[in-house]
């Protein structure tokens, strides 16, 4: 039973439980299994940001897709993180690599991958694939 969930892993928690406001901490706890590879896969069908120069509203389904070393992304702390966004201007390339960027510094996983596929707007879709892959060594 070393490897079930601990008490101790809820300490560094602050979002879980808690009442809900956008927020642009990413929280995480430990990895009981970080000898073994799996990918952990996150995805959401209510992303949203602003067109940073219309102000209109973009729209988007996101799959996070991770393989964790000694962390593993809180799913409440996602979900507020991704909420902050909604009223960001940001273009659909830039808001796909900052998520990424802000992901990896907080869990710093062997691997990650997020990919953004944002609804047609002015007759073309858009997607974008961003991903880390940590160096040997």
């Amino acid at each position: 039973m070393a490897r079930m969930t601990k008490k101790a892993d809820l300490d560094e928690l602050t979002l879980l439980g808690k009442g809900a406001r956008p927020t642009k901490k990413l929280e995480a706890f430990p990895n009981r299994h970080p000898e073994r590879d799996y990918v952990v896969t996150l995805s959401t069908e209510e992303f949203t940001c602003v067109c940073p120069a219309t102000g209109q509203p973009d729209f988007a389904k996101l799959a996070i897709q991770y393989i964790p070393d000694q962390k593993i992304l809180e799913s409440k702390s996602l979900k507020l993180y991704l909420w902050s966004f909604r009223n960001q201007g940001v273009f659909h390339e830039h808001v796909t690599n900052v998520i990424l960027d802000d992901l990896v510094k907080v869990l710093e996983p062997r691997w990650c991958k997020v990919a953004a596929d944002f609804g047609v707007r002015g007759g073309i879709s858009i997607t974008v694939e961003a991903e880390y892959k940590k160096k040997d060594g």
